[in-house]
């Protein structure tokens, strides 16, 4: 690949991922809550969509290296990523639009929710594996992938940024659309569905990647290549292994925990909890700019010891403030900074692990002769579906025992109210106030909790097996890379 193409794909590559981390912002960290807060649910119809998540996330990881295999044996002439790229954000965008905009309620909304969630695993797959397949057909130089990386998290994290801090300032509190949730939430998936194809469009004629297989026999789907590439290369295992245990902790925040303590807390108002994400996603921006400087200084090793330092100040800060200072909007601050601070570390473990697993493509192919660059790279979103499916295991327990739907369902029903015009946004504030003030102080304790220990504990493990396991260290890979050319000569 020349210089001239790799500056282009440098650009056109990382836009692409803006709008469909819109979509996926959207569906994976504010179905739920959008559930809650629209919906009256039983603690059996809690049970029943936490059923359907974690199986349909599940299933979905599990298709994730089909999905790689069927990528592999795809031969056209606009190459083997991109007719998935469009198929997946089109249909997806369809999908997400669908799910916030319905008046089901009762088991035929859990119904209709089923369907839909399984359909959506399918639609995204398509779309999220040849997107993050591509990058090891656009370099295999080790800094440039770093480079490419850091870029496309950086505008993935742009996209998801975006969707934190408008969906909860649009659909909570004073500024939400039409004067209820309902509503903001179904606009909103409106426009960021129709905002998603447009932005694939710079992958799809701006990047270029290699085509060295075009000419290659095509591989057939078979369930045993997947299961032999991937036991058959013990670093993907290791890294693997280490990356799910970190997603778990690393999501719990945003994936409800988080918004519901800052509501019980603060206040039902969708500015507070947009100014807590934005925040805490600012010190991950640092690391998407200057994460390949920081790498030519630092090994990834070392930068590991001081991510999880940073994020254990991040989060004795939250646990301290929160527990020992009365509610206030200095306690507010001092929280959003700790979760800064934790959510910065833990964001340096994600990109080190990220680029991590995308290096095994190199060590597959020093081992096999075969990079199977599709599969191996479907795993990165195959684990952070997996995670995603233990974060709402734990975060509707957390729910559960904490008996957080005895008061969404009243604030629930208020929002109906509202969106029918029996009672007006004045009066819907004012009652959800008085319910929110009801909130006992253990309850908010627990998801305050659930929201910094367990991140921490699992961060924690996934770095002892990173230290311990993974042996693919920067020096190792430009020793495989040298060889690969070699034998290529």
């Amino acid at each position: 690949m020349d210089e001239k193409q790799t500056k282009k794909n440098l650009l056109f590559f990382p836009l692409g991922t803006i709008g469909r981390d819109m979509l996926y912002a959207l569906f994976t960290n504010f179905i739920l809550l959008y559930i809650l807060y629209t919906k009256n649910l039983t603690t059996a119809q809690l049970a029943a969509v936490t059923a359907i998540m974690v199986a349909a996330r599940i299933f979905d990881g599990l298709n994730d290296p089909i999905m790689g295999n069927l990528i592999e044996r795809t031969r056209t002439r606009w190459g083997k990523y991109k007719p998935w790229l469009l198929a997946g954000v089109l249909s997806t965008s369809i999908v997400v639009y669908l799910a916030f905009n319905t008046d089901l309620t009762g088991w035929n909304f859990i119904a209709f929710f089923g369907v839909i969630y399984f359909t959506y695993s399918i639609t995204f797959t398509m779309n999220d594996i040849s997107y993050w397949g591509m990058i090891p057909a656009l370099s295999s130089d080790g800094d440039t992938r770093n480079r490419f990386t850091s870029k496309t998290t950086l505008f993935a994290g742009i996209g998801s940024t975006l969707v934190s801090i408008l969906v909860p300032l649009l659909t909570t509190g004073e500024f939400a659309i039409g004067g209820s949730a309902k509503v903001a939430y179904g606009r909103m998936a409106l426009v960021i569905a129709v905002f998603a194809p447009i932005c694939i469009l710079f992958t799809l004629f701006g990047a270029k990647e290699r085509r060295d297989d075009d000419n290659a026999p095509v591989p057939p789907v078979s369930f045993k290549k997947i299961i032999s590439t991937i036991t058959g290369n013990d670093q993907l295992m290791w890294i693997c292994l280490a990356f799910v245990i970190q997603q778990l902790g690393s999501n719990i925040a945003i994936g409800g925990a988080g918004s519901n303590y800052i509501y019980f807390e603060f206040g039902y108002e969708g500015g507070l909890y947009s100014t807590y994400t934005t925040i805490g996603m600012l010190a991950t921006a640092f690391l998407m700019v200057f994460y390949p400087a920081i790498s030519r200084k630092l090994n990834r090793k070392p930068l590991m010891k001081l991510m999880i330092t940073i994020s254990l100040v991040g989060y004795v800060t939250e646990i301290a403030s929160g527990i020992f200072m009365p509610s206030s909007m200095l306690k507010f601050w001092i929280i959003t900074i700790g979760f800064m601070l934790a959510n910065f570390g833990q964001y340096g473990f994600y990109l080190v692990m990220m680029i991590s697993i995308i290096n095994t493509v190199e060590y597959n192919e020093f081992k096999h002769g075969v990079r199977d660059e599709a599969i191996i790279t479907s795993m990165r979103p195959f684990l952070t579906k997996l995670g995603s499916a233990l974060v709402v295991v734990v975060t509707s327990l957390t729910y559960i025992i904490c008996n957080v739907t005895s008061y969404t369902n009243q604030i629930s029903n208020l929002e109906s109210l509202a969106e029918m015009g029996s009672i007006t946004v004045a009066e819907k504030t004012a009652q959800i106030a008085s319910i929110i003030g009801s909130v006992v102080s253990w309850q908010k304790t627990g998801l305050l909790l659930a929201m910094t220990v367990i991140p921490f504990i699992t961060m924690f493990v996934s770095y002892i097996i990173y230290q311990k396991k993974y042996v693919l260290d920067e020096d190792y890979y430009d020793e495989i890379c040298k060889e690969l050319e070699s034998r290529k000569k």
